[in-house]
């Protein structure tokens, strides 16, 4: 504890000009903080939800594509953090208002995740992590990589690999209880999006994928999902990569990525950094928009690496971790008192989530190294020489010690002491609906996209005039015969293996799959039998038009009845490569060794 102290008060003397919290308050207008003297306070508890006065009650329209609750009033001190900072702007005349979302509290209670090694499970992850969220706010899990953000994230939802295994509780609404499917939302960090689809066919059809009802039905939530994410602007554009045709930027692409799970309207979303490979613009409009859908009452939680000042000041509440163990959980404004108690004060000109990852991030340790060769030419370093493993391990120790984790642990003890509003399923698409709109989905995708079936045309094409001009004017003799016959062997065998060529585009669409199969969206068998019945029309048209071509160029008998039957031969050469080429594909999810296989195969 003695060197935990001299480097604290090492740090606390040379990180700023100032000495104290107190003197480092620039005016009153400086968003990120609050009044005079509310700074020492500890998490208040305005906010708690009593199941007793807070009456949320789920009601679900005809047609099961809305949901009207009564949620938890906006909090005091959610519009004291956002005081002064970025005004919401009034809304047109005509606009739609979004509709109310039942939301759901969320816990977790010493959470603990180890990853399975060689032998046991004997890596910890995340270690022994308590926190809530609460509906109607946005509570974001902060830390360097391989902190353990996405792991933890994971954890609450329920979405740990194999390798993985969780210690501890998670309570939904007060009771231990998965959350059922259509109740939360996960989006993934990387999602595959379908580039030659709008934005309005992409979400139309992911809710034909996951809701029940008829068809017609989906459109009201497709549309309220569209303007949840502020993406009416674009809505009838092409995602990207259709015919060269410049697509969404990096920042819709993302929103699209989120409504597809608002479509579903989850009373809770976990999203694994909404601020990935965004530029300051784009991350500072993406979080509005998610602040806009948190004051609608969904529950939000999700990871984020690091913010500029204008994103931290519309967090509600931060998780703060560094390898695994929390060093601070409560609202945004408590963290910065937090480390200004350890010794760690914000320096006025900085951006409060830089000072916490720079304080935690051990990866500075290394620039540390590398200055201290330059330090003496250009002038002193103060500000990074500190040794980061005592800066994490003060950190936590001043939260164990501190109001703040006796705060948690009381709300925590509120929020599971009774049990709220129980969670339920919505209901999924039958099987049948889903074959439908993935045929009918694929379709649509391959007859915009040229490298699906229409480079496959092309090529089996100049294929057939190949092997047709080789083996043309046979004569009628007997050799004829056994000559025509190897002329049908080379065709029919060098057209199957020439639809190899299909593995690359059909990449795409397992990746699609991926990421719909783990939010339960769609299935394998599905998903096989959808792709395989909407490849029929092209395979089919593929079949005719290179066997009149070769037909005739070999020479073959001119009967209508014949002609057919070679046509409808090819054709099922073609389905039953086509259905091989899938299956492979599906089983590597790899195009190497898919090609490889099917060659072998061959």
């Amino acid at each position: 504890m003695e060197e935990i102290q001299s480097q604290s008060d090492n740090y606390r003397s040379s990180s700023s000009s100032a000495s104290s919290p107190a003197s480092r308050v620039p005016s009153s207008n400086f968003f990120y903080l609050r009044k005079p003297g509310s700074l020492r306070q500890p998490i208040s508890f305005e906010d708690s939800p009593e199941w007793e006065d807070t009456d949320v009650e789920v009601r679900v329209e005809e047609g099961g594509d809305s949901i009207n609750a009564a949620t938890t009033p906006a909090s005091p001190s959610l519009s004291k953090l956002n005081s002064g900072s970025l005004p919401s702007p009034p809304l047109p005349e005509g606009a739609a208002v979004a509709r109310k979302i039942a939301g759901a509290s969320v816990v977790w209670k010493d959470l603990t995740v180890t990853i399975k090694g060689k032998r046991r499970y004997s890596d910890k992850v995340v270690k022994s992590s308590n926190g809530y969220a609460l509906p109607g706010t946005m509570t974001v899990i902060m830390g360097p990589a391989k902190s353990g953000k996405s792991t933890l994230l994971r954890a609450i939802a329920g979405r740990l690999p194999h390798s993985a295994r969780m210690y501890g509780e998670v309570f939904v609404n007060g009771a231990k209880s998965e959350m059922p499917y259509g109740s939360y939302g996960f989006v993934e960090r990387e999602t595959t999006l379908i580039g030659s689809l709008t934005v309005r066919e992409y979400l139309y059809y992911s809710a034909l994928l996951q809701l029940p009802g008829f068809f017609c039905q989906r459109k009201n939530v497709v549309e309220d999902a569209i303007h949840a994410m502020s993406l009416s602007d674009y809505a009838n554009k092409l995602i990207g990569g259709h015919c060269y045709m410049k697509g969404l930027p990096c920042g819709e692409r993302r929103r699209v990525r989120i409504a597809r799970e608002l479509v579903m309207r989850p009373h809770v979303l976990f999203i694994d950094e909404p601020l990935y490979h965004l530029d300051s613009v784009s991350a500072l409009l993406m979080m509005v928009t998610l602040k806009k859908l948190a004051s609608t009452g969904c529950t939000l939680l999700f990871t984020i690496n690091q913010s500029s000042t204008e994103v931290f000041g519309l967090f509600d509440r931060i998780c703060l971790l560094s390898n695994g163990n929390t060093l601070f959980f409560g609202e945004t404004l408590a963290c910065l008192q937090h480390f200004s108690n350890a010794g760690f004060p914000c320096p006025i000109m900085q951006s409060p989530s830089d000072h916490f990852l720079r304080a935690i991030n051990t990866d500075f340790d290394r620039i540390i190294a590398m200055c201290k060769s330059w330090q003496d030419d250009h002038g002193d370093f103060s500000s990074v020489n500190m040794d980061t493993a005592v800066a994490i391990r003060t950190l936590e120790a001043t939260y164990q010690s501190s109001a703040d984790a006796a705060a948690v642990e009381t709300m925590i003890l509120r929020l599971t002491e009774k049990e709220g509003p129980f969670l339920k399923s919505k209901g999924k698409a039958s099987s049948a609906t889903r074959v439908a709109v993935l045929t009918w989905r694929s379709l649509l995708i391959m007859s915009r996209e040229w490298k699906y079936y229409w480079l496959r045309l092309i090529l089996c094409m100049i294929l057939t005039l190949c092997v047709g001009t080789v083996f043309s004017g046979l004569g009628h003799s007997l050799s004829s015969v056994v000559t025509r016959v190897a002329a049908i062997f080379v065709f029919v065998s060098f057209n199957s293996l020439l639809n190899i060529a299909g593995v690359p585009a059909l990449m795409k669409e397992i990746k699609t799959y991926a990421s719909e199969e783990s939010n339960m969206h769609s299935g394998a068998l599905v998903f096989l039998l959808g792709q395989l019945l909407s490849s029929i029309p092209f395979l089919f048209l593929i079949s005719i038009s290179s066997s009149l071509v070769f037909y005739f160029l070999v020479g073959l008998r001119d009967e209508f009845s014949l002609l057919m039957y070679f046509v409808l031969n090819f054709f099922m050469c073609l389905l039953v490569n086509e259905g091989l080429m899938l299956v492979v594909a599906s089983i590597w999810k790899d195009v190497y060794w898919s090609i490889l296989t099917l060659i072998s195969v061959h």
